[in-house]
């Protein structure tokens, strides 16, 4: 981990490409770059949605939409939670990750009802890898209904690498995996040279 107080998008698109990211100190605002070892991906080919979740698919309770609003998930994704009294995502990182996404670099999956934004998660796109970096829900199985979107989005486009970070309940329960940092940064760097479309 390194210490850093200024953000780019010409520093994600190293860091990223390198195998780093960053996440800012709840207290400070520093931005912290990290390169865990062992790294958490999730398998894109394996995953499967949970039992409970294939009757909440099939009625079609939320509308999906891609990078309708992707800042407004981040700021939802960085809004306080029951279970977590602090957030890496501060103001300065919300601004560089729009300024990313307006470059078609980072990418929002985002769940409606009745028009209100009720779910969503976010993450960056490079070549054949996805980056995912955050959700939120405001409606029971929201985030699970964008993440099972987000992974036909990725197999429909022939994504290689899908990247959750550090190993944790959240991206546990959607089949995630550890691999040693030197296997990810192989892959990482065959899948981030082969360019690849985000498509809905």
């Amino acid at each position: 981990m390194e210490n850093n107080n200024s953000l780019s998008t010409d520093q994600l698109i190293y860091a990223y490409a390198s195998g780093v990211f960053p996440m800012a100190d709840a207290e400070t605002g520093e931005v912290n770059w990290y390169r865990p070892d062992p790294r958490a991906i999730i398998p894109i080919e394996t995953y499967q949605p949970g039992r409970s979740l294939k009757p909440i698919l099939n009625k079609g309770i939320f509308e999906i939409r891609v990078d309708h609003q992707f800042r407004r998930v981040m700021e939802f994704c960085a809004a306080p939670r029951a279970h977590e009294s602090e957030t890496w995502i501060s103001a300065e990182i919300i601004d560089v990750y729009t300024a990313l996404h307006e470059m078609g670099l980072a990418h929002s999956v985002e769940a409606y009802v009745a028009g209100e934004l009720v779910g969503g998660l976010y993450g960056v796109h490079m070549g054949a890898a996805f980056f995912g970096e955050s959700m939120f829900t405001r409606a029971s199985n929201a985030s699970k209904v964008c993440f099972h979107h987000l992974i036909s989005i990725l197999r429909a486009n022939q994504f290689e690498l899908l990247d959750s970070q550090f190993m944790n309940d959240n991206v546990q329960r959607y089949g995630a995996i550890e691999i040693s940092r030197s296997v990810y940064e192989k892959r990482l760097a065959k899948a981030i040279n082969r360019p690849c479309s985000f498509v809905f």
